[in-house]
Formats: structure tokens, C-alpha cells, sequence
């Protein structure tokens, strides 16, 4: 009930008049699974079911979606002569709509299937779907995985929470120090593109890259961090994906709890990898776009999801999907020749492809990129922040040697003598205060969605 009441408070504290939208999707899930549970014929369980999805999407569409159909229907039709002016809502998108709608589907899902049988404890179900670290930006959970341990007896466990605190310290780190000086840089330059040469577009496109990382994964490290202060693990969310040899591989690392989602309730449901390649490629395109479509209503979000669907095509056709399961030079210091190139590879398809994702439409991105591959991208860029530069590289020197943990330094310090282990925390947290307090402070990026 504490937690509850706790992450009701939460998420009020953004919109108290959207927290009735929170409590209607809970409520209707629980109610939906009961019935499900308790249908006595499978035309009645298929229909609760249907009213759930149904319902769920609905309000999804109408929020997140409606304005951006009705635009784009009113511009297909002015392509033909037609005028039309589309009636469009005036309203603000609900923060997290998109991954408590998540928890809900699975759960409903999930006891279509027969995987899990209805919660019968409203208040166990309830904070399954808005227990707060996890509720405006996820990760996506599972009732199979947080069920349990909501349901189960916890008791404080000292080195879970040092455990967890050192993550929380990360995460902050990732998003004040690395997100938000990145974003300063990044907005700069794709704010006034056509003043920059190439070189600079370049180097606008990486701080992106960054940006979005720090941020993201940021915010997973506080929310993993926060949770196992209760005694609740939650689903990894990120497993340094820079660090991929391949596409496949990348979505094998980043926003974990989306990607698993989709194949688990997308993907193998439309058929999977069965039935040849002419399915796989379908089927692949069919959870990239959806993927692009869900992270928000624009057509620079759909391009991106075509993007990497294409860049993960040959791994696709050619059954190397699965080739780089382990961590990159593990056990090593530094990788191979092979390694190196084969990641500086992925990263630059990755860098390319966020530049539709950061754009705020196609023209601009396609703008963006006509400006980085002129001949001015072998000229020095006018913007060279030396001192994020350096950041940035120790940076990736820390999650280098921290890659084989579940964050970067889960095990840094822990047989360093405590003098030395505690001095170097206070390093991080000057750090983070001084730059919250010499910035203008950033949005998380995936509370939009």
C-alpha cells in the first residue's frame, strides 16, 4: 500500500488530472484478467480480452496518435487538390502512457495465453503496473518477473542497497554529467544545421548518440538502482550496446525490455523466423516500424525503425543474427583488429540512423544529412569542446573496463581501500552536482514517450 500510494503521489506530482488515466488502464486490466480467468466458455474470455487490447490501444491512439493520422491524412489529400482541415485534439501527451499501456498488454496477454493465472490482489496489481522508478520510462516489466517479488516478503538487505546506490550514482553520472553536456553541443548544432560544415554535423550526430545513452540508460541505472532499495529487481534495460559488433547485436543490448517485448508478443506471434526468409523479412520490418511508430507520431520515427531494419537485413538473410551473443573481448583489455572495426561500424550505422530520430521532421533530417556529406566534412568542425571530448573518452574508458558487469562500476573500488573507494565516489557526485548546478538542465528524453 506504501508503495502504492508512493508512486501515485509520483506520478500526480506531473499531472495529478492524468493519474485518473493510470488508475481507469489498471482497473480495467485487473478486472479484464479476472474475467479472462474466470470466463466459462473461450468466446467470453476472447471477448474480455479484445476489450482490454482494444481499450488499451484506444486510448494510446487518441493521445499519442490521433493528430498525427489526421495531419497526414489531410496532407495525402491536398496531394490530390483537396483541401481539408483536420480537426486535431489540444492535448498534452501523458507521461509514460506508452510503458504502463505496455505492462498492462503483456498481463492481459500473458493470461489469454494461459502463461499466468489473474492477480486476485487489486494492490499487488496496481503497483506491478505504476511502481514509480519504473513508470514514466520503464523498464518494461513483466508480471511473470514483478509479480513475484511484490507478492513475496522483503527485508532490507544492506548490499543489495550499497549495490544500489552505486548505481543510482552512475545513472545520475550518465545523465548530468555526459547527457545533459552533450545535449547542450547537440542542440547547438541540430538547431542551426545550415550553419555548420560537415565535419561539425558529424560531431553533432555523436553528441546525439551520447545524449540519448547517458540519458536513457541513465535513467535505467536510477530506476534499477532504486528499486533494489526495496528489495525488487528489475529487468535489465541496457548492456553497453556502443560496444556491439553488429545491429543484431546492438538490439540485443539497447532498451532490452522493448526489444524482448516485441519478440515476444510481436514477433514470434506473426510466425517468428519460421517459414523462410521471405518471413523473417517481414516480420523484422513489421516490429522496426512498430518500434519506430511507438517511440512517437512522426514520420522521422517510422524511418528510423525502416533504417535499422535494413542495416540488420544481411545478418537476417544471411542467419548471423546470433553470432555475437558474448561480450566483446571478453576476458581482454582491448580488442581485435576485427572487433574494432566491426563496432566502429555498428556505431556509425547507429549515429546515421539517430540523426531521423533527434530531427524534428524528414526534411530537416534529410537536410541534415545532405550538410554532412559535402566537402566541408574534411575541414576542421568550428565546435571542438575540448573538455566533454575528455569526458566523453573517460567515459567509455569506465564502461570499457566495466562491460563484462550489469553497470559500469559495479565492481569498481570494492577491494580498494575505503579511504581511496570513498574518495572516488565523492568525485562523482562533485561532478554531478557542479554540472546540475552549471546547466540548463534536460527533460529526460523518454518521458515524451
Amino acid at each position: 500500500m506504501l508503495l502504492l500510494v508512493s508512486s501515485y503521489f509520483f506520478y500526480a506530482c506531473w499531472d495529478w488530472r492524468f493519474l485518473f488515466l493510470l488508475i481507469f488502464s489498471t482497473l480495467l486490466d485487473y478486472f479484464t484478467g479476472l474475467k479472462m480467468s474466470d470466463a466459462p466458455t473461450e468466446r467470453a474470455k476472447k471477448f474480455w480480452f479484445w476489450l482490454s487490447i482494444i481499450v488499451n490501444l484506444g486510448f494510446l491512439g487518441i493521445f499519442k496518435y490521433y493528430n498525427f493520422f489526421a495531419t497526414s491524412f489531410s496532407e495525402a489529400v491536398s496531394a490530390f487538390g483537396l483541401k481539408v482541415s483536420p480537426f486535431t485534439l489540444e492535448v498534452i501527451l501523458p507521461v509514460g502512457i506508452s510503458f504502463y499501456t505496455f505492462h498492462g498488454l503483456s498481463y492481459v496477454i500473458d493470461i489469454y495465453k494461459n502463461r499466468i493465472p489473474a492477480e486476485r490482489n487489486f494492490i499487488d496489481y496496481a503497483v506491478f503496473v505504476s511502481f514509480f522508478p519504473l513508470l514514466v520510462a520503464g523498464p518494461i516489466e513483466r508480471a511473470t518477473h514483478l509479480l513475484p517479488q511484490i507478492k513475496s516478503k522483503r527485508s532490507f538487505d544492506y548490499t543489495k542497497a550499497v549495490d544500489g546506490l552505486r548505481q543510482i550514482l552512475w545513472g545520475l553520472f550518465k545523465k548530468v554529467v555526459i547527457a545533459d553536456q552533450c545535449a547542450e553541443y547537440a542542440n547547438m548544432i541540430f538547431n542551426n544545421a545550415g550553419d555548420y560544415s560537415g565535419s561539425t554535423l558529424v560531431l553533432g550526430a555523436i553528441f546525439f548518440a551520447f545524449q540519448i545513452y547517458g540519458d536513457f540508460s541513465g535513467y535505467s541505472d536510477i530506476a534499477l538502482g532504486t528499486a533494489r532499495l526495496f528489495g525488487i529487481e528489475l529487468l535489465r534495460n541496457f548492456s553497453f550496446p556502443y560496444f556491439s559488433r553488429d545491429i543484431a547485436e546492438f538490439w540485443r543490448r539497447w532498451h532490452i525490455s522493448l526489444s524482448t517485448w516485441f519478440r515476444d508478443y510481436l514477433y514470434i506471434p506473426l510466425g517468428g523466423s519460421k517459414g523462410g526468409n521471405w518471413m523473417r523479412v517481414r516480420n523484422t520490418f513489421i516490429i522496426f516500424i512498430v518500434s519506430g511508430f511507438w517511440h512517437g507520431a512522426n514520420w522521422t520515427f517510422i524511418v528510423w525503425g525502416l533504417l535499422n531494419a535494413l542495416f540488420i537485413m544481411p545478418s537476417i538473410l544471411f542467419k548471423t543474427n546470433r553470432n555475437n551473443l558474448d561480450t566483446v573481448a571478453q576476458g581482454k583489455l582491448i580488442p581485435s583488429g576485427r572487433e574494432f572495426l566491426s563496432m566502429v561500424l555498428t556505431f556509425a550505422l547507429t549515429v546515421f540512423a539517430w540523426i531521423f530520430f533527434r530531427a524534428e521532421n524528414l526534411t530537416e533530417a534529410l537536410s541534415y544529412i545532405a550538410g554532412i556529406f559535402s566537402t566541408t566534412i574534411f575541414t576542421v568542425p568550428e565546435i571542438w569542446p575540448v573538455s566533454l571530448l575528455i569526458l566523453l573518452i573517460i567515459f567509455l574508458i569506465i564502461e570499457w573496463i566495466g562491460r563484462e558487469n550489469q553497470f559500469a562500476i559495479a565492481d569498481m573500488g570494492l577491494h580498494w581501500p575505503r579511504p581511496v573507494r570513498w574518495a572516488t565516489y565523492y568525485v562523482f557526485g562533485t561532478l554531478i552536482f557542479y554540472f546540475a548546478a552549471s546547466q540548463t538542465q534536460q527533460q529526460f528524453i523518454y518521458f515524451q514517450f
